[in-house]
């Protein structure tokens, strides 16, 4: 074989080498997209499991709120009820050490799950002030089509059902999102966001509830605070920190009313 030959053999045996090496980031680059895609299907599969067996969530802290004794003398106990803002709190950030304020969130949850347990996590838990923060599945319609009215009568009721048992209550704003990591506005768009939240302001109001404002502080031109955010849905640590002074303020005020 020829010098040309031979040229020819080594230039096709790199450019084969080349291609090779190039397509070998793709491969993998697939296969852990259909590995993550594989991940948040049986994510969901699980979640659907839990809707069909136990749509409202009671399973979840039934055990523990069994065995909760009943609150001491003058214990200021207080219970958090909300979605994945509020159950994710104590794995992101220090729920309120040394306080006897109780985490009730359960992830993904809408506002009609909610009031399905809320006399077994709210009412039998014997608590001076309730913290409902509900909302943000209803509007990206995580259980069905939710509306400004429908999310207005669960909470109202919420609302009444802790005041007939002597439960002040704190009605948190829907946290604000952002499309800064991943898009979140596609299900939650903030004109609605801001919208549900003059709703929620003003049945605070009229209610004599108190009206906790997470919004203004973690949002900045109706944007979650890049900051602030895990992930444009879900506060970080820093995120929650703010949180828990403004929910130390309001829960103080409920404590306060007459």
């Amino acid at each position: 074989m020829n010098r040309i030959g031979c040229g020819l053999i080594c230039c096709a045996a790199i450019v084969c080498g080349l291609l090779g090496s190039a397509f070998v980031p793709s491969r993998r680059a697939f296969a852990q997209e259909t590995t993550t895609s594989v991940s948040i299907l049986e994510q969901r599969l699980a979640s659907y499991r839990r809707l069909l067996s136990d749509w409202g969530g009671l399973t979840r802290y039934g055990s523990e709120d069994s065995e909760l004794k009943p609150p001491a003398p003058g214990e200021n106990r207080v219970v958090f009820l909300g979605d994945q803002i509020t159950e994710s709190w104590v794995r992101t950030a220090p729920f309120f050490p040394g306080r006897p304020y109780l985490n009730r969130g359960i992830g993904g949850q809408t506002s009609p799950q909610m009031l399905v347990r809320f006399r077994q996590d709210v009412i039998a838990l014997k608590p001076k002030v309730v913290v409902i923060q509900a909302g943000t599945n209803d509007i990206a319609g995580v259980t069905g089509p939710g509306t400004r009215g429908t999310l207005s009568d669960y909470i109202m009721s919420m609302t009444e059902l802790a005041r007939a048992n002597g439960i002040r209550v704190v009605l948190a704003s829907i946290t604000p999102v952002c499309d800064c990591t991943t898009v979140q506005t596609d299900l939650r768009p903030q004109r609605k966001i801001s919208d549900w939240n003059d709703w929620l302001k003003g049945y605070a109001a009229e209610s004599g509830s108190v009206y906790l404002d997470y919004y203004s502080a973690l949002a900045t031109s109706s944007n979650f605070r890049k900051e602030l955010t895990v992930d444009g849905l879900l506060p970080n640590e820093a995120g929650y920190a703010v949180m828990a002074k403004l929910a130390e303020s309001a829960i103080k005020s409920a404590l306060n009313q007459k």
